[in-house]
C-alpha cells in the first residue's frame, strides 16, 4: 500500500471524484491552498486528512507538503484535484513499489479536452515523477510549475492517468494560465540570461524527461515562438488527427505562448509602475481638467 497526496485550490467540482478515485489506498491527504470555495468542505465528508496552507510556489508547497505531513507509508503518490486514479494504474503501483531498485516513477497523463483525449498535440507520452518512496524526491521551482529532485535511480510506469485541464470551463482555464505565464515569463528571462541547451539530451536523452526538458530550453531561444509551437503541434505531432479539439487545444497553447513572451518583454523593457510616484500633470491638462470641472 501506498499513501495519496492530492494538492488543491477552489477544486469544489473536481474534488469529490478524486478523492473516490484514490479511495483505494487507506492513506489520503488533502493538502489545501487555503481555497474560498467548498472544497474543504467536500473534502472532509470523507475518512481522509485534510490540512490547509498558503500557496507560495508549486515545488515549495510540496516540500512544506513532504515535510510536515509524514506519509502512514513509506511510498507516496501525488495526485492534483483536476486528475484522476484509476485501478489499472493503483495496482501497477502496488507492484512497483515492491522493489528496492527504485526509489521513484514517472507517469505519463492523457490530456482530456472538449470530452476527448488529445492523443497527439500533447507530446503523449508526457511523463511527470509522481510515485516515489517518501524522503528520496524533492522539488524545486521552475517556471509556474516544479521539478523533481531525485536521491536514486528512476523508472517509469506503462499505465497512465486522465488528466481533465478544463474540467472548470474555459474561463478558468484562461485565468489560471494568465498566472502561469507571468511565471514562464520570469522563467524565460532568466534561462534566456543563465540557461543554456543541453544538445546531447535533446537528440540522445535517456528518457523522454531528458529530451523534452532539452526542446523547451531550445524553444525559448526560438523566434516567432507562438507560431512555431502552433506549426510543431499541430503538425509535426499531428495535432490535426486530434479533430476539431485537436485545433482548439494548439491554438490555446499558441496563445499562452505568445503571452508569455509578451509578458517577457514588458518585465525586461517596461519599467515597473510606482503608486507612490506623484503624477505630473502639464499646464494645458490642468486648464482642460478646470474647464471641465466648471462645465460640470
Amino acid at each position: 500500500m501506498f499513501s495519496i497526496y492530492i494538492l488543491t485550490y477552489n477544486e469544489e467540482l473536481d474534488i469529490a471524484a478524486c478523492i473516490e478515485s484514490a479511495m483505494l489506498s487507506d492513506d489520503i491527504i488533502v493538502v489545501d491552498s487555503c481555497s474560498s470555495d467548498r472544497t474543504v468542505e467536500i473534502a472532509n465528508r470523507y475518512p481522509i486528512r485534510v490540512v490547509q496552507h498558503a500557496f507560495e510556489s508549486h515545488g515549495r508547497q510540496r516540500t512544506w507538503m513532504l515535510e510536515s505531513l509524514p506519509p502512514k507509508h513509506e511510498w507516496v503518490y501525488i495526485l492534483e484535484a483536476d486528475e484522476r486514479m484509476t485501478p489499472e494504474l493503483f495496482a501497477e503501483c502496488e507492484q512497483a513499489i515492491t522493489t528496492s531498485k527504485y526509489i521513484g516513477y514517472y507517469v505519463a497523463e492523457r490530456v482530456m479536452f472538449m470530452n476527448r483525449w488529445i492523443r497527439y498535440s500533447t507530446q503523449y507520452p508526457r511523463y511527470q515523477m509522481r510515485l516515489f518512496r517518501h524522503g528520496k524526491v524533492w522539488f524545486t521551482d521552475y517556471g509556474h510549475t516544479e521539478r523533481e529532485v531525485c536521491e536514486g535511480a528512476t523508472s517509469f510506469l506503462k499505465a497512465t492517468y486522465p488528466h481533465y485541464t478544463c474540467s472548470k470551463g474555459l474561463s478558468r482555464w484562461i485565468e489560471k494560465h494568465n498566472r502561469y505565464s507571468t511565471d514562464e515569463a520570469k522563467e524565460t528571462l532568466y534561462q534566456l540570461e543563465n540557461g543554456k541547451v543541453d544538445w546531447r539530451d535533446l537528440f540522445f536523452g535517456k528518457s523522454e524527461v531528458d529530451r523534452r526538458r532539452a526542446l523547451k530550453d531550445l524553444s525559448l531561444r526560438l523566434p516567432a515562438r507562438p507560431v512555431l509551437r502552433f506549426l510543431y503541434m499541430y503538425f509535426l505531432l499531428g495535432g490535426c488527427l486530434d479533430g476539431r479539439a485537436g485545433m482548439a487545444w494548439c491554438t490555446l497553447q499558441a496563445f499562452y505562448e505568445y503571452l508569455i513572451l509578451l509578458k517577457a518583454w514588458e518585465m525586461k523593457y517596461l519599467p515597473t509602475p510606482s503608486l507612490e510616484a506623484p503624477i505630473a500633470l502639464s499646464k494645458d491638462s490642468n486648464q482642460e481638467s478646470s474647464k471641465e470641472g466648471l462645465g460640470a
